[in-house]
């Protein structure tokens, strides 16, 4: 008895380390965007992945699978820099009011000329 809860416990331990560095290996480390007039973005995907914790504060306004957010302004249900303004620009500067750590508040922090 004692030794089947051991082997249990063993095995789920496993799963949820697997699905724990399956989750925190989703999408590629730096993604490249294209930025318009202002210059395109290098987001560092991986990096909001420790900060963030919940994939969906982002992906609630687009897929997960490359080239969404571009697919997504083409078909007319993301609107031209929704996400930036409502959820990136938001985000950054509610946690520089904070006190926390933050990223760009201001949008040459981002864009690359």
């Amino acid at each position: 008895m004692m030794n089947n809860r051991i082997v249990l416990f063993c095995l789920v331990s496993l799963v949820l380390s697997a699905a724990i560095v399956f989750a925190h290996g989703q999408g590629r480390e730096e993604i490249s965007l294209h930025g318009g007039k202002m210059g395109d973005i290098t987001f560092p995907h991986h990096m909001h992945h420790g900060v963030v914790n919940d994939c969906m504060v982002c992906h609630k306004d687009f897929p997960m699978e490359p080239g969404a957010l571009q697919t997504s302004k083409k078909a007319g249900t993301l609107k031209k820099k929704q996400v930036m303004n409502k959820t990136c620009l938001k985000c950054h500067r509610d946690r520089k009011k904070a006190g926390k750590a933050y990223g760009p508040v201001k949008c040459s922090g981002c864009h690359i000329k």
